[in-house]
């Protein structure tokens, strides 16, 4: 493998013919009507997503078309591309997602934006989410077999504890209702109160099992919070920039790490993230992380990895190299699901307040409306395939080097598998049929980690609260490809 810095350029042949490609959106977009062209806009651009999800208008598109060109203009730190085909049925997204062999990870990358050099599409190819099958099945057995029962279990428990210490945090700060009264013991224990749930509450749940998984120490985590932001947010002015991590209080391994961030450009924007150098920072981090692991192994997934060996095809170890790219991973894209999911989720709780003394109730409901709320609110909207080969799909025949884009968001509101999808409904019987995790080889690795965060944190919060409202109007991130929650303003009153 060659160095991670080292300046590749793949061949011609395996790199898609880009003008090609945009040659055959451009024509079948000039068939669309004018409707269906202002929809295509609509769904395309990330401002769009700071006020709604498109719905209507990919329902429309997936009633007329499922498969759809859609034109890439230039955006704001986004040149115009060759445009993509817009994948919406559920039936059609689950066949794309398990037919790596022509739907390909690897040969353009996995999102919609192309990569800005061809040297910058080598690099991201390195990693774990842009490979396909046998690199891909190597790494995937390596990290499958880290998960062992007893790392699973310990996970689990250290989840339900963070959890309690949020909550605790939460309610600790909240108004008591006899604070003043001059009681020797301060007072009764606060009985309402008012948080940004997205910021107080979501955001570090995540951060701290996945400091868990990695062996981070809790007091950097806040470093992947502002790396998970620079990178899923690169569209939204305020997370592209994303400084929250406060180097006082870190290792020295994160102050090293933070000397290295890179800094807004003339135009404010930070280098891109997708290519090495807009990164140094997590890179640095990594690398120093995965070389004392490998010396000084703990009881840690990551250490566990870096002590694999794997005898099937392609054998050998995790090489630091190798490491630094599943850190980015994870930090990164682990982050992203759960930490969107529950603000999400309880976005639908606060328009259902049946639905949130349902759960009250009757707590064994949680882990279907959990899924229900993976579902309804979908985290990940978009992902990007290439296409290998001529293909035939919902009436379109696609070619090879044809960009094409799954639509998660339309597809968990396909009424062909989900009756009346816009409904947020926790009994939901086929709840679990959403695809918010993916579907194929890539389907997500932690999956289960996501769903125990979502459950536990639920759990109890319900649990320890007697009812949650609105306190304030919500913000969306700007962004087509993550439904991210930036504030989520709550009102709670507890027992």
């Amino acid at each position: 493998m060659p160095p991670l810095d080292a300046a590749v350029t793949p061949a011609a042949s395996d790199v898609p013919d880009r003008a090609a490609a945009r040659g055959r959106v451009d024509t079948a977009y000039a068939l669309l009507t004018d409707e269906e062209r202002a929809w295509t806009r609509l769904v395309h651009d990330p401002a769009t997503f700071t006020r709604e999800v498109p719905y209507a208008a990919l329902a429309a598109l997936r009633d007329r078309h499922g498969v759809v060109p859609v034109a890439e203009p230039a955006l704001p730190g986004w040149p115009e591309g060759t445009g993509y085909w817009l994948v919406l049925r559920h039936a059609d997204v689950d066949r794309v997602l398990k037919d790596p062999g022509t739907f390909s990870s690897s040969f353009g990358g996995t999102q919609i934006r192309d990569p800005r050099t061809d040297a910058d599409l080598a690099y991201v190819r390195r990693m774990m989410l842009n490979m396909d099958p046998p690199e891909h099945s190597r790494l995937r057995r390596l990290l499958a077999q880290s998960f062992t029962p007893k790392a699973i279990r310990a996970l689990e428990a250290q989840v339900a504890g963070h959890v309690t210490g949020i909550i605790d945090r939460m309610l600790a700060a909240g108004d008591s209702a006899d604070s003043d009264s001059g009681d020797s013991d301060g007072g009764r224990a606060p009985t309402s109160g008012e948080c940004d749930f997205a910021k107080d509450v979501s955001a570090d749940l995540p951060l701290l099992t996945l400091a868990d998984v990695m062996g981070v120490p809790a007091e950097d985590r806040w470093l992947m919070f502002d790396w998970a932001n620079r990178v899923i947010g690169w569209q939204d002015p305020d997370y592209r920039v994303s400084a929250h991590f406060d180097p006082a209080g870190a290792t020295e391994l994160g102050r090293a790490a933070y000397a290295l961030r890179p800094e807004p450009g003339p135009d404010g924007l930070m280098p891109d993230p997708r290519s090495r150098e807009g990164m140094p920072d997590l890179y640095a981090y990594a690398h120093a992380l995965g070389t004392l692991r490998r010396e000084h192994p703990g009881d840690d997934v990551m250490s566990i990895l870096m002590a694999q060996r794997d005898d099937g095809e392609g054998g050998g170890s995790v090489s630091v190299e190798e490491f630094e790219n599943l850190f980015w991973l994870f930090a990164v894209a682990g982050n992203e699901t759960t930490r969107n999911g529950m603000p999400g989720g309880l976005v639908g709780l606060l328009g259902d307040p049946g639905a949130q003394r349902a759960l009250r109730d009757d707590p064994d409901l949680i882990p279907n409306a959990v899924e229900e709320m993976l579902r309804w609110w979908t985290p990940v909207m978009t992902f990007r395939r290439t296409a290998t080969r001529e293909v035939e799909i919902a009436g379109r025949t696609l070619q090879r080097g044809d960009k094409v884009v799954v639509s998660f968001a339309a597809a968990n509101r396909d009424p062909a598998v989900f009756d009346d999808p816009d409904t947020f409904d926790i009994r939901r019987p086929n709840a679990r049929r959403h695809l918010a995790f993916g579907a194929g080889p890539h389907v997500c690795l932690g999956a289960f980690l996501a769903r125990s965060m979502m459950t536990q944190m639920f759990t109890q919060l319900l649990g320890r609260t007697s009812w949650l409202e609105s306190a304030g109007d919500p913000v969306w991130l700007q962004s087509n490809f993550q439904r991210g929650v930036k504030r989520l303003p709550i009102a709670w009153t507890a027992p």
